[in-house]
């Protein structure tokens, strides 16, 4: 059962207890609220201010799953908070580890400050959870997929558009590596995992992954230089540096140029991109 009076003072304390700098908003001079006001609350969660409003007065529709997970993660709870707004809610707690897609706070404090560069957070399987505004100009919205398309290495073998932003000499590293990295993750989760359910549908849908699979290949790794195809700034070469959440299995992707290259000045055409919202 939804403990309604719990949870809208839970909420209250969550919301009340974070500052716009902690999820990237800006502090205005003439703020006098304490901590985040519901709105804005409502838009990290994205949804309405009235539904979020009215959950924190007690009253409204027992939110459902999605919504308390939305919210869990608006709100940048910790994974143990985000299990008690589950109880409050009536709900079942999620699972843990690497099933999970709850971002931790602090990956999302680090994502939240990255506001020039692309950057996105993924799970193991290569579903991206998260991205700044340079990052979904760069490789488009990658949160809008569902199902196993939501992962890049299912949508390289079964969606030709998952190979548009690469040049056509990279397509055979990048089809060994997700061959090899699905390999790797389903021997580690096992024959129920998420991870081997994308091995079966591949192997029944895709004969080139079939091809690829029967090589056995382990232990590829992403290269540090990525090279992407881009249709209004042309070639960009990136550095890419990762963190990982042991816990989670999560990891932080940060995409850079060389300072002073072609391709930092493509970057920055990349900014005005993103705030231009085009892609």
């Amino acid at each position: 059962m939804i403990d309604r009076a719990a949870l809208a003072h839970f909420l209250r304390t969550r919301r009340e207890a974070l500052q716009p700098e902690d999820v990237g908003l800006f502090r205005g001079a003439r703020r006098r609220t304490s901590g985040l006001r519901r709105e804005e609350v409502a838009a990290l969660c994205h949804m309405s201010a009235d539904y979020y409003s009215r959950l924190e007065r007690e009253k409204g529709p027992q939110p459902s799953e999605q919504m308390v997970a939305a919210i869990a993660q608006g709100l940048h709870l910790t994974i143990d908070e985000r299990d008690h707004l589950f109880r409050l809610a009536g709900h079942r707690p999620p699972e843990r580890g690497a099933a999970s897609e709850h971002v931790s706070p602090g990956m999302l404090r680090i994502l939240d400050r990255l506001t020039d560069t692309p950057a996105e957070v993924v799970t193991e399987l290569g579903e991206t959870l998260r991205q700044t505004p340079h990052g979904v100009a760069l490789v488009g919205d990658l949160t809008r997929f569902i199902g196993p398309a939501r992962s890049i290495g299912y949508r390289w073998f079964t969606d030709p558009d998952a190979r548009s932003i690469h040049l056509p000499e990279d397509h055979e590293f990048y089809s060994r590596m997700y061959a090899a990295g699905l390999r790797t993750i389903a021997a580690q989760r096992g024959p129920t995992s998420r991870a081997a359910r994308y091995v079966e549908l591949l192997l029944a849908e895709s004969a080139e992954f079939r091809e690829y699979w029967d090589r056995h290949e382990i232990g590829i790794r992403p290269r540090e230089l990525k090279r992407y195809v881009h249709p209004e700034v042309g070639l960009l070469e990136l550095t890419c540096q990762v963190l990982t959440d042991a816990e989670t299995s999560h990891s932080l992707l940060v995409y850079t140029a060389v300072p002073g290259s072609e391709s930092a000045e493509k970057l920055q055409l990349l900014g005005v991109l993103a705030r231009a919202g085009t892609r």
